[in-house]
Formats: structure tokens, sequence, C-alpha cells
């Protein structure tokens, strides 16, 4: 084992640790806050299980599974976000969460199946069981995500537009990696879809910090302190 596997996913998760104990202290706890505060708590908690895997060597089945659990409800999550900045009421909207929560049941009873194939200090490779499906589940929310925040980007209010513009950066970076590795499958290079998810996690660092960017935006001491800036000057 290299000395230094898994050590880039520790330093992200301490980075996503303390911004994460930041916001709890000094941001407002809406509901839209909640849910972005949460999506960086899952982030870190997946790199917290890769490192774990990779330089501690606790790479027995159950570990990737539960980075798999934890992972494949961070697009949903993602997409929730987007329906509560945009105001979507729907009583059956948690139902994003349904896909998701059946694979990952259906993955419980074959948690053998789950290898950590191989590590690297940047991310780790895994075999599992119904890749396609599971990337098609996975993807689905992330897309939907970036087509409603395109959208809310002629949003009438500022800032919703602003949040959508910042969310929307984020989904971006994350898919960067998804679309290299799709464009390398159809040319036949299967080397990138092997380690998609933990490479998408550590372009995920930067979503984090857009969700932290948006939790400070969305907090009201955030707005106060602009308006009494605003007034001072006047």
């Amino acid at each position: 084992m290299n000395d230094w596997n898994g050590i880039i996913s520790l330093f992200i998760a301490c980075i996503e640790l303390v911004l994460l104990i930041n916001l709890l202290i000094y941001a407002e706890k809406n509901k839209l806050n909640v849910l972005a505060m949460l999506m960086i708590f899952v982030l870190m908690i997946y790199q917290t299980l890769e490192f774990l895997m990779c330089q501690v060597g606790l790479d027995f089945a159950l570990m990737p599974y539960l980075a798999f659990v934890v992972i494949s409800f961070l697009p949903p999550l993602g997409l929730l976000l987007v329906f509560v900045l945009t105001g979507y009421e729907n009583k059956y909207r948690t139902l994003i969460f349904l896909p998701a929560l059946l694979l990952v049941l259906y993955y419980s009873f074959i948690i053998d199946k789950f290898v950590v194939t191989s590590c690297t200090v940047l991310y780790a490779t895994y075999t599992y069981p119904l890749g396609d499906l599971y990337g098609f589940i996975y993807y689905l929310p992330i897309v939907i995500s970036i087509y409603l925040l395109i959208k809310s980007l002629k949003h009438n209010d500022e800032k919703v537009r602003y949040i959508s513009k910042v969310l929307l950066i984020g989904n971006l970076i994350i898919s960067v990696p998804v679309i290299i590795g799709f464009t390398l499958l159809f040319t036949g290079n299967h080397s990138l879809i092997a380690k998609i998810e933990s490479i998408m996690c550590k372009f995920a660092f930067l979503y984090a910090v857009c969700l932290g960017i948006v939790v400070l935006y969305n907090s009201k001491g955030k707005n106060e302190r602009n308006n009494s800036e605003h007034i001072s000057r006047n």
C-alpha cells in the first residue's frame, strides 16, 4: 500500500468539516441552508470512508457499500435543493429519493459484490453490480437539476438568480469527469468509468465550496450586514 493513498480524501474531508462547522455556527438554519449543509456533510462522509479504505486498510465489502449508500443520495438531495430554491411544491417530490433507496436496498443483499480494486493518492476504483443502472439513477437528478437551474437564471428574484448561478456552476463542475468518462467510453476506453464516482467526488469539493457560498448568501446575517453598509454609505 502506498503511504499516500487516500491522503487527498482526508485533506478534502478536513476542509469540508471546517466549512461545515463554520456554516453551522454562523449561517441561518432555513430549509435551503440545511439541505446545502447536509450535502456538504454527505461529501465529507464519503471522503472519510475513502480515506479509511485506501489508507487505513478498511477495504472489506461493507465499506465501499457504505460509501455508495452515502453518495447515492447526493444527486436527489441536490435536486430537492433546486425544488426548494425555485419554490416547486408537490407532495410527491420526495419520490426522487426512491430509485436510489431501492437500489441501495437491493445492494444490501449482495454487499459481498462490492470490491475496492485499487487505490491511489487521488481516487479509488470499485467494482459493483448493475453499474449501468446505478449510473443512470445517479446522473439523472443531476441532469434535471442543471436544466432547472438554467431555467431559473431568468427568475424575477435576484436572490434566486444568484443562487441558481452558483449551484449551476457547482453541478457543471461535478459533471466534467462524467462527460469525459462517457466520451472515452464511446471510444472503447473504460478506464475512467471504473473510478468515476471517486474522481467526481474530488471535483465535488468545489461543489461543496459553491454550497457554502449559497448558505452564506442565503443567511439573514449577510443580508443585514449588506443593508447596514448600504445605510451607512447613504
